[in-house]
C-alpha cells in the first residue's frame, strides 16, 4: 500500500474524521538508523539509533506538526496561517500553505536565519516579514497579531502541532519493538520533547510498549533557559534552530523531565559542531547543527556513565544538513585540490591522499 502521510497512517490516533480534508506531503515514516561506527569510539557498550527527521518533505521534523496544524486550519475555514520562526517552521508552513492553497505569513529574525531555510520559505511563496529582533520577539508579535488579523497560528502553541509530532514516538516503538531506554532531543521551543513524551505515554498506556524512555533535552550553552532556570532575553548559538530564550512549551517540558526521570543539559557550539562533523564523517549522515546537539549530549553522558552501558538510545536529528550549508562548509578546513586536467595529476592527487 502506498504511504500517504502520517495523518492517514495514524488516523485513529489523531483528531480527524472521515470528512477531514488532509493536507499532506507524505511526511513521517523517516529512517531510524543504527549507528555503526561512533559507538565504538566511546569505549562503552551502548546501542545508538538516530531518527533522521531531516528526510521529511521540507527537511525537518516540523512537517509532522505542520500537516496537522494546516489540515485543522483549513478545516476551520482559515485562509491564512502565520508563524514566527528561526527557519524550519517557516519553510514547513510555507510548503503546507502552498499545498493547501492558502497564504503563509512568516516572521523571521533579521540576519538570524540559515540560508537554506530562508530559500525554502521564499520559493514556496510565503509572505516574509523580517523583524529587527529575535525569535522570541517574533513569537510575541504573532500571538498579538492573531487577535487582530484573520490568521491561524501554526507555531507549537497550536495543540495540533504536538499531535502530529507525537507520531515519531509511534514509529520508533514500531521499529524497535519497544520504547528505547533513553530518547535524546535538541531543545529550543521545547514542543518536540513534549510531543514525543505524549506519543510514548499513549503507546505505553495502550500496551504497545512495555516501558517509557527517560527523556533528555540538550540545549546550546548560549541559549539554555532550562539550564539557567529562567528565560533568556538574548540567546546566541551557531545552532540557529534552537536559538530560543523563551520556550513556549516551558511548563510541558518540565513535566516531561519530571515524569520521565530525565534531565536537561547544555553544550557549547564547539561540541555541537564537532558532533555534526563526526556524524557525517563516521556514519554518512548529514544533519544541521541543532540536530547534532542530541548526539553530542548523548555521547558526553555515555562517556561519563550518566547513560549507563547496555542502554538503547534514540537521538532525534531534527533537520537536514543542507538547511545550513554555510556552517557546514566553514567546518571543512581542507582546501580543494586544484590540478590540470591530465591523468598523471589526478593519479598523484589520489595517491597523495590515500
Amino acid at each position: 500500500m502506498r504511504y500517504t502521510g502520517l495523518i492517514e497512517n495514524y488516523r485513529d490516533r489523531l483528531p480527524v474524521d472521515d470528512s477531514t480534508h488532509l493536507i499532506s506531503l507524505g511526511e513521517g515514516n523517516t529512517p531510524l538508523i543504527r549507528l555503526e561506527n561512533i559507538p565504538a569510539t566511546l569505549g562503552k557498550d551502548v546501542d545508538i539509533y538516530v531518527k533522521y527527521e531531516g528526510l521529511n518533505p521540507t527537511g525537518s521534523f516540523k512537517d509532522r506538526g505542520m500537516t496537522m496544524a494546516v489540515t485543522k486550519a483549513v478545516e476551520s475555514g482559515s485562509k491564512a496561517i502565520i508563524c514566527a520562526s528561526t527557519g524550519n517552521t517557516s519553510a514547513s508552513a510555507a510548503a503546507y500553505a502552498a499545498r493547501a492553497g492558502i497564504k503563509a505569513f512568516v516572521l523571521i529574525p533579521e540576519g538570524k536565519i540559515a540560508l537554506g531555510k530562508l530559500a525554502q520559505a521564499m520559493i514556496h511563496g510565503a509572505i516574509i516579514i523580517q523583524i529587527k529582533g529575535n525569535f522570541d520577539d517574533g513569537m510575541r508579535l504573532v500571538k498579538e497579531v492573531a487577535d487582530h488579523a484573520p490568521v491561524s497560528i501554526v507555531n507549537s502553541i497550536n495543540p495540533y502541532r504536538l499531535q502530529g509530532q507525537k507520531t515519531a514516538a509511534f514509529e520508533i516503538i514500531e521499529e524497535l519493538g519497544d520504547a528505547p531506554d533513553y530518547h535524546c532531543l535538541p531543545v529550543g521551543n521545547a514542543g518536540n520533547i513534549s510531543a514525543h513524551w505524549m506519543g510514548y505515554k499513549e503507546y505505553f498506556d495502550d500496551g504497545k510498549a512495555t516501558n517509557k524512555p527517560k527523556m533528555v533535552g540538550y540545549q546550546a550553552a548560549g541559549a539554555a533557559p532550562f539550564i539557567k532556570g529562567e528565560m533568556i532575553d538574548e540567546p546566541e548559538t551557531i545552532a540557529t534552530a534552537i536559538r530560543i530564550g523563551h520556550p513556549q512549551s516551558w511548563d510541558l517540558a518540565h513535566t516531561v523531565e519530571k515524569e520521565s526521570n530525565g534531565w536537561f543539559d547544555a553544550l557549547t557550539d564547539k561540541e555541537i559542531l564537532a558532533a555534526q562533523k563526526l556524524l557525517t564523517e563516521k556514519e554518512g549522515i548529514f544533519c544541521e547543527p541543532a540536530s547534532a546537539t542530541s548526539l553530542a549530549g548523548a555521547m558526553r553522558d555515555i562517556k561519563s556513565g550518566k547513560i549507563p552501558e547496555g542502554s538503547k538510545i534514540v537521538c532525534t536529528l531534527t533537520g537536514h544538513g543542507l538547511k545550513d550549508p554555510d556552517t557546514a562548509i566553514a567546518q571543512c578546513k581542507d582546501a580543494m585540490i586544484n590540478i590540470n586536467p591530465v591523468m598523471d595529476e589526478v593519479r598523484d592527487a589520489i595517491l597523495d591522499n590515500m
